[in-house]
């Protein structure tokens, strides 16, 4: 059953809000954008920072795994890439947020292309053992230079707004300071919330853009079927090292983007293997293949964890684990859930919903 309008123009097939719905749905969109940081208390403001973050990661991994079939658990050797070029460009060079982002995402596209070519022969399990290693091999490498990242005792991690030669020299000020505009105060966390919510909106609107174009539908194909998009002319060793590329950069920027937020960070925990079983976690929940799977998984996730560690502290047996130990029990029993009862995830919940009410009165 067709779920839109019968388009005969190719512009209007590549129109990212075709109809009035859409259109709708991107007002409500931006004005609960807007509004979230204004009526939630700290704790669930920095619930959505923290979502923001999960989103960009998750994106991140869906156009390695999603479009081109890449099983990867090196995700948290990516972010821990970016959230450590953000430590040492700021504490030791001075530089502004705005510039420590792509610079951070760049330095872990740069890993993705050395890591990019064991992807080339391997697949699978084969592959994902090899991302493992990467994981591993970039915490040691962390660990091998204290003086730059502070070594197994972490490093602070300043946000800057404009070059401070030299070095850091205030760490609770710049972008992190409060903010008065006009008769309202903004605090720190908020202002987080509005940066982090811009680069979460245009992470996904790269993604979705990305699978429209000539280079995601090439993606797609080798994910389908590698030798028979060969015979077609596409190249699956350029393009899955683009997508490692990409895939990297974007993790990169996620990874500046935590460390941003916690403001001083340790290399294991977070960045180590649970990290990366956890973005699995959440495009599995999403939806593997697309970036609205991405995104709501990271919403489902990031909100249902902190509810469900709170029920968990009302059970008996289960109020003795640690925060850590409920959210990887939590985790488990969600991906156990939609395995067995929606393979597709929340995405193919939304797509059955909007199945029914297109047809709606009639049942097909």
């Amino acid at each position: 059953m067709p779920i839109r309008p019968l388009v005969t123009r190719y512009e209007d097939d590549l129109a990212l809000f075709p109809t009035r719905w859409n259109k709708i749905g991107l007002v409500v969109g931006v004005a609960l954008l807007l509004l979230a940081p204004f009526v939630a208390n700290r704790y669930w403001l920095d619930v959505l920072n923290l979502t923001a973050v999960y989103v960009v990661g998750a994106v991140a991994l869906v156009i390695l795994t999603g479009f081109t079939g890449q099983i990867s658990l090196g995700h948290a050797g990516f972010m821990a890439v970016g959230a450590y070029s953000a430590a040492v460009l700021g504490n030791h060079l001075g530089l502004p947020f705005w510039l420590v982002l792509p610079v951070g995402g760049l330095a872990a596209a740069g890993v993705g292309l050395i890591a990019g070519p064991f992807a080339l022969r391997l697949r699978g399990l084969y592959l994902a053992i090899i991302t493992i290693g990467l994981v591993f091999v970039v915490n040691h490498v962390l660990r091998s230079f204290p003086s730059l990242t502070g070594g197994v005792q972490g490093t602070s991690v300043p946000m800057l707004w404009w070059f401070e030669p030299g070095g850091a020299t205030d760490f609770l000020g710049g972008y992190r300071a409060a903010t008065r505009l006009g008769g309202m105060r903004l605090e720190s966390d908020v202002k987080i919330y509005f940066l982090f919510a811009a680069l979460a909106v245009f992470t996904a609107w790269c993604g979705v853009n990305l699978r429209r174009s000539n280079s995601g539908r090439a993606m797609m194909a080798v994910r389908d079927h590698d030798l028979a998009a060969a015979v077609l002319g596409v190249s699956p060793a350029r393009y899955k090292i683009i997508a490692f590329g990409i895939s990297s950069f974007f993790a990169g920027v996620a990874g500046a983007m935590y460390a941003f937020k916690s403001a001083f960070i340790t290399i294991d925990p977070p960045f180590n293997m649970a990290m990366s079983v956890e973005f699995i976690a959440i495009i599995v929940i999403g939806g593997s293949t697309t970036v609205l799977g991405a995104v709501l998984g990271a919403f489902f996730y990031s909100v249902a964890r902190p509810l469900a560690e709170s029920a968990a502290n009302r059970v008996d047996l289960l109020d003795a684990l640690s925060s850590s130990q409920q959210s990887l029990l939590v985790l488990a029993l969600l991906v156990i859930g939609f395995m067995l009862v929606e393979p597709t995830g929340l995405r193919g919940i939304w797509v059955k919903v909007r199945l029914y009410f297109s047809g709606w009165p009639f049942r097909y």
